[in-house]
């Protein structure tokens, strides 16, 4: 059983990652962006050109990472997609909030019994029970 849970968390927590991956890399080219708009300054003295350079490393770098940022935010829209509707299944509403707040969310356990209204304690009860209740597609467990 324990086993069966930690798939169930790992495949609940596909949302979190593909949102902090699509996060690292708009933060990724904005510092390439701020580079290129801020280049280091030459101090030996001597006259240089505009200082542009050869940019076509810089703009297929750029190119590459949007690439990368437009799949990446694919896969996190299908993966809410696909995490959302398997929590819909879950018959008790309190399982729904309990999974919803935690893993598409990202809250912490406290803040969720802030939000329900229950105890900290209680939340981990609710947990339990969802988890139990919670059904992996199919195809994430062939996958494993």
């Amino acid at each position: 059983m324990d086993r069966e849970n930690e798939q169930k968390k790992e495949y609940l927590r596909g949302y979190r990652k593909h949102a902090r991956r699509v996060a690292r890399i708009e933060a990724e080219i904005e510092e390439l962006r701020s580079m290129k708009m801020n280049p280091s300054m030459n101090n030996d003295g001597m006259p240089h050109g505009s200082g542009q350079g050869d940019l076509s490393g810089y703009a297929a770098k750029i190119e590459e990472m949007e690439h990368q940022l437009i799949n990446e935010r694919y896969n996190r829209i299908k993966s809410y997609q696909e995490i959302v509707l398997c929590i819909g299944y879950l018959k008790h509403e309190n399982e729904k909030d309990v999974l919803f707040y935690r893993y598409i969310k990202g809250l912490e356990w406290w803040e969720i019994a802030e939000k329900m209204k229950y105890s900290e304690r209680w939340i981990h009860e609710i947990h339990g029970k969802a988890l139990k209740n919670f059904e992996l597609p199919k195809d994430f467990i062939e996958v494993q």
